[in-house]
């Protein structure tokens, strides 16, 4: 009996020894736009469902963070929505790959007393931006806005306080309607703003337009959404005013010329339906990973985001991104190197 109890007692410890205990998921870390953050947040909690192995924990500390970290190598990918510069791509230890996702749209979102429905053109959004245009009833808005009542209220400007690609598609749509803009201010991630008052994120920008009356600020069109903020019809390059929408957004995508590397801007472009303050947001990641299981697991995530991932994109109103450029995008993943 003794001799069973011993041989029973080894027996279980080495089923014990044999049973592989819970593995920790792996944790990939990213950061960078809060332009795409309801869209990668939904996309990496769908995504743990599909391989549970794997976590991801992305900080939404806008684009120029996302830059910067993805060049020290502080996280695993980082996400921007305006392009690395050449002289920015030179300081990455390695070949920095731009991964576009979805597009999206910049919307002029205001507080206004009744927030009556307002149309603006290129000019008269940059004279605003500029502090050129500082109340509420200049001609320059009561002019394209006939029957609205415009109350006499001081204009407050909110702007991004940090590095952000929201900035940048909004300047570049600036710098292309506005030589007085172009050549005093420019187009980046960050730039100095003649006027007003910045947020953090475009949850700080909606934060400052819902708590200034007369403000007005530029917000990707998801947070005007959740925050129940109007936003402006916008003249187009055709001349059209046209609202921010997810097809208006798509006729702005099916315009662009899209190069091998993918950094290109789609603002203000051709046809009587595209909506002109609009662009992509990327993922930045190196071509040669460090780590080879998170580089497995990075590509295998990719490879969903454009097969399942991108058909989640309208519910938030973002624009998927036209199949033959999915196609494109699937063949860059596939040079990912682990």
């Amino acid at each position: 009996m003794k001799n069973l109890l011993l041989a029973a007692s080894a027996l279980t410890l080495l089923v014990g020894l044999a049973t592989p205990a819970l593995a920790a998921p792996i944790l990939i870390n990213g950061a960078g736009a809060t332009f795409p953050t309801p869209i990668y947040t939904k996309w990496f909690n769908a995504y743990q469902k599909v391989d549970p192995s794997v976590q991801f924990n992305y900080s939404s500390l806008g684009s120029g963070a996302g830059q910067k970290q993805i060049t020290e190598e502080t996280v695993d990918f980082g996400a921007s929505d305006g392009p690395m510069s050449d002289e920015n791509l030179k300081k990455t230890p390695r070949k920095l790959l731009h991964i576009p996702t979805v597009a999206g749209a910049d919307v002029l979102s205001y507080n206004l007393p009744g927030n009556p429905a307002l149309k603006l053109d290129g000019p008269s959004i940059a004279a605003i931006f500029l502090g050129k245009v500082t109340k509420w009833n200049d001609p320059a808005i009561a002019g394209q806005n006939p029957g609205v009542k415009l109350p006499d209220l001081d204009i407050f400007v909110a702007h991004r306080a940090d590095g952000s690609g929201t900035t940048y598609i909004f300047t570049d749509y600036l710098s292309s309607v506005s030589p007085e803009w172009k050549d005093k201010v420019g187009k980046g991630t960050a730039v100095s703003w003649p006027a007003g008052q910045g947020g953090k994120g475009n949850e700080g920008v909606s934060g400052l337009i819902k708590g200034n009356p007369g403000a007005i600020g530029y917000i990707e069109l998801i947070y005007a959404k959740q925050n129940k903020l109007p936003y402006a019809d916008v003249k187009n390059a055709a001349g059209k005013f046209i609202t921010p929408s997810l097809d208006s957004i798509v006729e702005a995508l099916a315009t662009a010329t899209i190069p091998d590397d993918f950094r290109f801007s789609m603002v203000n472009p051709p046809g009587d339906k595209s909506y002109p303050i609009a662009g992509v947001t990327w993922l930045l990641i190196y071509e040669q990973q460090k780590d080879a299981v998170k580089g497995q697991k990075l590509v295998d995530f990719l490879k969903w985001a454009y097969t399942d991932g991108q058909k989640m994109a309208k519910d938030l109103d973002y624009a998927p991104l036209p199949e033959a450029v999915q196609k494109r995008v699937l063949k860059r993943v596939d040079e990912i190197k682990f």
